[in-house]
């Protein structure tokens, strides 16, 4: 431990001195009694930025080559080939503009060091480059924005009337998951009704709440929309799908959602990547406090006619937990009973 006390002791005293050395060489640079330091230090410079960007640009083209096929995972949506194509467009825009500019960024100080000889050139103005150079990235943006607003107003617009409807509703730590049952109708739910054992706090008086069901795993079918209504029971978080190219935050008192439609079973991706052990999942990306790396939900996609079958052997809230009818009227619990 002393040793490398030592050690890092001795460093910092060579780099203390060998700032002395150069604060006392700018010190004569500025006072014009020592030219040829200044000379020779900015042709160092100029030099190392030009090896620095080629060094850099080899290695970040040999990455980007090397990683490509880990970019991005699998599309399993429909509305995933959009996205993709629209963050591939806004990269191909931004990564043209960033080469562009980084190379004349670090061939400039090669190109304009200095010299003893040389004046420098002074443009007051040049109201044709004002003009490109506003003009060109405005329209370019606009193009961009626009594209990814209609991408973002379909998967938020109205769902089909034939699309499954399904709660997702985030809670410290956890994802609660309630399917709208045979009417494909969700109930209604307060807040002032969360227990233990009705941790939505589903409200059993509406009729649409009694063929409700739960689920410990989204199961949906392939080829077929699915609506996902979401809310949070306490603070923001995040649902998010990556496979499905889904994303959508859960807000305390504002319910959001997002539909989309399926496109490869888990059975499929699962042969595609070679990995049996596969499972499509939601996780929460928004920081929510100290589980909230453990908020994750399993998504299973099945056939339609898998999926119909399943559907049809799940029990509601009330016939697995028939307590929770306590205390309402007869009606519901005799709908229960009926469900």
């Amino acid at each position: 431990m002393y040793g490398f006390l030592i050690a890092v002791g001795v460093l910092l005293l060579l780099s203390i001195i060998w700032m002395v050395y150069r604060i006392q060489s700018l010190v004569s640079v500025v006072k014009g009694s020592d030219k040829k330091i200044a000379s020779g230090s900015n042709k160092v410079n100029a030099i190392l930025f030009v090896l620095f960007l080629l060094g850099t640009g080899v290695l970040m083209f040999w990455y980007s080559i090397k990683e490509f096929h880990n970019y991005q995972l699998p599309i399993a949506s429909e509305h995933g080939v959009v996205t993709d194509r629209l963050f591939w467009v806004t990269m191909a825009i931004t990564g043209v503009v960033f080469i562009i500019t980084h190379i004349l960024l670090f061939i400039f100080p090669y190109k304009y060091q200095y010299k003893e000889d040389r004046k420098a050139t002074f443009y007051p103005d040049n109201n044709k480059l004002e003009i490109i150079w506003t003009a060109v990235p405005g329209v370019v943006l606009a193009g961009l924005v626009i594209s990814g607003w209609m991408a973002w107003s379909d998967i938020t617009a109205p769902a089909p009337e034939n699309a499954h409807v399904i709660e997702v509703m985030g809670y410290q730590f956890a994802w609660d998951v309630r399917y709208a049952g045979k009417d494909n109708v969700l109930g209604d739910h307060d807040y002032r009704l969360i227990t233990p054992t009705n941790a939505a706090g589903v409200d059993f008086t509406d009729k649409n709440a009694v063929d409700d069901f739960p689920s410990p795993v989204v199961v949906i079918p392939k080829g077929e929309p699915v609506l996902f209504k979401i809310r949070a029971r306490d603070v923001l978080h995040s649902v998010f799908a990556p496979h499905m190219r889904l994303k959508m935050d859960a807000v305390p008192g504002m319910p959001t959602r997002f539909w989309f439609v399926p496109t490869k079973t888990t059975a499929e991706m699962r042969e595609e990547l070679g990995n049996p052990d596969f499972n499509y999942e939601i996780a929460c990306t928004e920081i929510c406090g100290r589980g909230h790396n453990g908020m994750r939900k399993v998504i299973e996609v099945v056939e339609p006619e898998a999926y119909r079958k399943w559907f049809a052997e799940q029990q509601t809230f009330l016939q697995s937990n028939p307590a929770l009818a306590a205390g309402y009227e007869a009606e519901v619990q005799e709908l229960a009973e009926v469900q």
